[in-house]
């Protein structure tokens, strides 16, 4: 058959069979796929409408800690705090769907106002008596006290003020730990004179705001879940966080297994029998491996620095909570750095930011996203990540006798025990 003739067939088969056929197929599964396509749309929107609804319903508080001149506990005690806290539960579908029922939430807070440093626990009014309780039991003098919300009262003003927010994020994958309390021995309780807290420095810092000038610092908490959607896979769900930390291990336990070395070689493959890893390699493995085994919440650190816009302090403000950040950093571990992508890039040149109108609208959102807490759900979801319970406990603890600045407030005398009216 001549290629013209071959043609002609085609184009009159294509026209007369192939493309009605198609066009039919198409209009009958048009509607399926319409309405799975809004169904995903709207379901979304459905989902955030009704737990903006539960999120505005609830009511709120603010704990105040007070603690006692005589602390002399380490982190651990905080780990144990954070034990109780843990909890994975969603919620049955109808409440999740229906009524906006979400895990719970928490943020552990450090504010100085004009220097005077306190701590503070934000949460559910219906979860505030488990965190008293908890507190209690293992801070028996400690004073809890609920107060107005202190973000509540701040508001942005560009004229006179200015804000400095950011968000941090790992400088190494998440299964990575950073340097936590027992790296400094506090596991092991030394005397105070023998302390060497990470934590000290920060709050020295906050401790030296000056008149005028606030410094906020503000750790969301919720429960890890191991329920996250894994790569290639359309419903299966796992672990991300501890299927990424095994990975690292094997990734340094096996690297000389792959490749053939000089020695005692195993005589059916011809690769090395036992690998080959230095002292730093093994601290590695040791410290992920003890990471993995405790329990993790999905966490969100934020920082502001607000102050009178004739006496923003760059260097201090900005490198105060960068710097001393630092501390919980480790070159073979893990550490944090501010969030390239969240309200704090470079805006040094004029062209940058006209007028400062990118730099007021980062302040903002920032000011608005901490008032709020919000990092797990709209409208301020952020990127997290995963922290166990010694690290957070290393992050957020109370510090002993051995920080002496007169700005945090303390309880001036010891309790006998913690009071019996706690709230129901």
């Amino acid at each position: 058959m001549p290629v013209e003739q071959a043609v002609t067939v085609l184009v009159n088969n294509f026209n007369t069979i192939i493309w009605p056929h198609s066009l039919e197929t198409m209009v009958t599964v048009a509607p399926v796929v319409l309405a799975f396509l809004l169904a995903k749309l709207f379901w979304g929107l459905w989902v955030d409408y009704v737990q903006t609804s539960q999120f505005l319903s609830l009511k709120y508080t603010v704990l105040q800690l007070k603690l006692p001149k005589d602390t002399f506990k380490s982190p651990l005690a905080m780990e144990s705090v954070l034990n109780s806290l843990h909890n994975t539960s969603d919620g049955s579908a109808y409440a999740q769907y229906w009524k906006g029922e979400t895990r719970p939430w928490y943020s552990l807070e450090i504010a100085s106002i004009e220097g005077r440093v306190n701590f503070y626990i934000w949460t559910e009014d219906r979860r505030k008596q488990g965190v008293m309780t908890a507190l209690y039991s293992q801070f028996p003098g400690i004073e809890v006290t609920e107060v107005p919300d202190y973000a509540r009262g701040t508001y942005f003003d560009p004229k006179v003020t200015r804000i400095w927010a950011a968000e941090f994020e790992f400088t190494k994958p998440d299964p990575y730990p950073i340097r936590t309390y027992v790296d400094y021995g506090l596991d092991k309780d030394p005397k105070e004179e023998f302390k060497i807290d990470p934590l000290l420095p920060l709050i020295e810092f906050l401790g030296s705001v000056g008149p005028n000038q606030q410094a906020w610092y503000q750790i969301t908490i919720r429960a890890h879940k191991g329920d996250q959607k894994l790569p290639g896979h359309i419903f299966k769900r796992g672990d991300l966080w501890k299927m990424k930390g095994e990975e690292e291990i094997n990734n340094i336990l096996l690297r000389d297994s792959k490749t053939k070395v000089a020695g005692e070689v195993n005589p059916d493959t011809g690769y090395a029998k036992l690998p080959t890893i230095s002292k730093p390699e093994q601290d590695v493995v040791e410290a992920i491996g003890r990471s993995l085994s405790k329990i993790a919440f999905d966490c969100c650190i934020r920082t502001l620095y607000i102050s009178k816009k004739e006496i923003f302090n760059t260097p201090f403000g900005i490198g105060g909570f960068i710097g001393n950040l630092k501390q919980f950093s480790s070159e073979s571990l893990n550490g944090f750095k501010p969030n390239g992508k969240k309200w704090h890039p470079s805006l040094d040149a004029p062209w940058k930011d006209y007028k400062d109108f990118r730099r007021n609208r980062y302040g903002r959102v920032g000011l608005m996203a901490y008032k709020r807490r919000s990092s797990f759900y709209p409208p301020f979801k952020s990127k997290t990540m995963v922290l166990n319970t010694e690290e957070l406990a290393t992050i957020y603890h109370f510090p002993g006798s051995v920080l002496s600045i007169p700005t945090l407030e303390r309880v001036p005398s010891k309790r006998a025990q913690a009071p019996t009216n706690l709230p129901v």
